[in-house]
């Protein structure tokens, strides 16, 4: 057993350990701790017969994993008396909730899968938070360490939970996380490498304000010392802000070159194409041109430029190039499914709002794409400003199905200013595919941006995209 697994067990071995949400993360986050003989009681708010949950009891109970439940109608109800030592929190659970409160007043720390895993941990963490572009950026960073021989671990929103991983965890290794606002909310822990990739309202379905949901992000960096490392979009005015707070370096990244945005570290920016790198007191390098990363879109341009910036000092150019020749990019991102009869039709179901659209249909633009979209989902309270503009630039045909599909036409209208636009209505998923079909003309795409999540209809995004796909493969050329 590595020192790091001894001092788990020795810290958690008898403690009473309540897990609220048996959902993805916290499964394997159980399982870990049964291993170091807690004592677990899992709080769930779906019913006992649900089918997802008792798979999961029945697995639970097939792998020898005795705990205790308290699960559907009430289900924290209990959670105040059981004396906890500590409270496992999934992330979208808003930690004042009366029974949390009521807990944590009676001695129950208050904690989560991933901060536990950033406290234990041994290697270096860079960490990529923001409300567009942590995935393709926390990507964009791993592979460019493992490109420069590294061993790397990705979690967080993405990947394996890894506290369940912590004993294969070196300290010659590095880990990338991605983080969300919701894991960020109670976070005490600060990542060595901080990345904000830029801030607008965003999940304001969730937070009780735009003012709480900034404060989240910035405890990704707000605990750092003089040693961590702080790189933030220049160009965002809320994360430009977040330089007056750091404690350690900053690097600013850009899309033009800018004095303003000359960090105490450095600064990556955009110049006649080139993307350039500069660190305080070195001469600037070209790293590589925009025309060679093969993801499209200006927002990848600053995905990558954030990645540099967090990598630099770790990583050799080399690997940044070659992962700009090589990365085609996230699943459910723009993502390529198919062409058929001359029309591609593309996958962007993590466009959960209309920042994301946006950012998708000015990446279709710029290649010169036209065609048809398929949008709609749950609203999480955005701004919906210039998403009409943006859309008709690319799409004047519209396939809507989910919960938003009003406010999407409102501002459709709105922006039109004397365009063209046809707007439908899908039944559901099935039939918003089959009219795309009959929409679309040869050398057009077909583009799924629902501006908005997937909770309508969906459990996650990537069950949306994964029908999508799944709709698209079975259509036949004579359809």
């Amino acid at each position: 057993m590595t020192e790091t697994m001894e001092a788990c067990k020795a810290y958690f071995e008898g403690k009473r350990i309540a897990v609220l949400g048996v959902g993805i993360s916290n499964r394997p986050l159980i399982r870990f701790l049964f291993g170091l003989e807690a004592r677990i009681t899992a709080f769930d708010a779906l019913p006992s017969d649900d089918r997802v949950l008792s798979k999961t009891r029945a697995d639970f109970e097939a792998e020898g994993i005795r705990i205790e439940w308290n699960t559907g109608d009430g289900y924290l109800d209990a959670l105040p008396e059981g004396e906890f030592d500590l409270i496992f929190r999934t992330p979208k659970m808003r930690p004042d909730l009366p029974q949390i409160v009521s807990a944590v007043s009676r001695g129950a720390v208050l904690t989560s899968e991933m901060e536990v895993f950033m406290t234990l941990c041994p290697a270096r963490i860079f960490a990529v938070t923001g409300s567009d572009g942590k995935t393709t950026t926390t990507t964009l960073i791993a592979k460019m360490l493992e490109a420069s021989g590294f061993t790397v671990h990705v979690g967080g929103n993405i990947g394996t939970p890894l506290l369940s991983q912590i004993e294969f965890v070196k300290s010659t290794d590095m880990v990338v996380l991605e983080l969300s606002s919701f894991q960020l909310l109670t976070m005490t822990k600060s990542a060595d490498i901080a990345v904000v990739t830029n801030v607008t309202p965003n999940h304001l379905d969730v937070h009780k304000s735009y003012e709480e949901y900034i404060e989240a992000k910035e405890n990704i960096f707000r605990n750092q010392d003089f040693r961590g490392r702080l790189v933030i979009n220049a160009h965002n005015d809320i994360t430009f802000q977040m330089a007056k707070k750091a404690r350690g370096e900053v690097s600013f990244f850009s899309l033009d070159y800018d004095s303003k945005c000359d960090g105490n570290f450095g600064r990556a920016y955009l110049h006649e194409g080139i993307l350039v790198l500069e660190q305080r007191g070195k001469a600037p390098i070209s790293v590589l041109d925009e025309r060679d990363i093969l993801i499209p879109g200006l927002h990848n341009v600053e995905n990558y430029l954030a990645a540099m910036s967090a990598v630099v000092g770790f990583a050799s150019v080399e690997s940044m190039k070659q992962t700009a020749l090589t990365f085609s990019g996230v699943e459910h991102r723009i993502e390529l499914v198919r062409t058929l009869n001359g029309v591609r039709y593309y996958n962007s179901s993590i466009d959960t709002s209309p920042n994301r659209t946006i950012n998708t249909m000015n990446a279709l633009e710029r290649r010169g794409e036209s065609g048809v979209l398929i949008a709609g989902g749950a609203d999480k309270k955005c701004i919906y400003k210039g998403l009409g503009d943006a859309i008709l630039r690319v799409c004047n045909r519209i396939i809507l199905y989910g919960s938003n599909a009003q406010l999407l036409i409102d501002i459709i209208e709105k922006e039109a200013d004397g365009r063209t636009f046809l707007i439908e209505e899908a039944t559901d998923y099935k039939d918003a595919v089959s009219r795309a079909k009959e929409l679309a003309k040869e050398g057009e795409i077909v583009i799924l941006s629902p501006t908005g999540t997937s909770y309508d209809h969906f459990r996650h995004f990537e069950e949306r995209g994964n029908l999508f796909k799944k709709l698209v493969g079975d259509l036949s050329e004579s359809e």
